[in-house]
């Protein structure tokens, strides 16, 4: 199964690499695609649980879907995230 998920806090590059080298790491999902101009994240999954477990891991990782609470915490480990990308590049 495909699937495009809206996501919140994107912003750039380094955003991208770490959504997709940590989705990437998840059983089960392939083919991770980030797109910065429309702030969406495109895979492959294998079932419901798959799915779950990446939209929980974007939460936590600070790239909530959207209409998930986007608290500052959220925004604050986005910046973090988005800093190892940018280094692991």
């Amino acid at each position: 199964m495909n699937t495009t998920l809206a996501i919140q806090n994107l912003k750039c590059g380094g955003c991208a690499n770490t959504i997709t080298t940590r989705l990437s790491n998840i059983d089960g999902i392939d083919t991770v695609t980030v797109n910065n101009e429309t702030d969406s994240v495109s895979f492959n999954y294998n079932n419901e649980n798959t799915l779950n477990k990446a939209v929980e891991l974007l939460s936590k990782l600070g790239y909530p879907v959207e209409g998930e609470q986007n608290p500052l915490s959220k925004k604050a480990k986005s910046f973090v995230s988005c800093a190892v990308g940018r280094m692991s590049k």
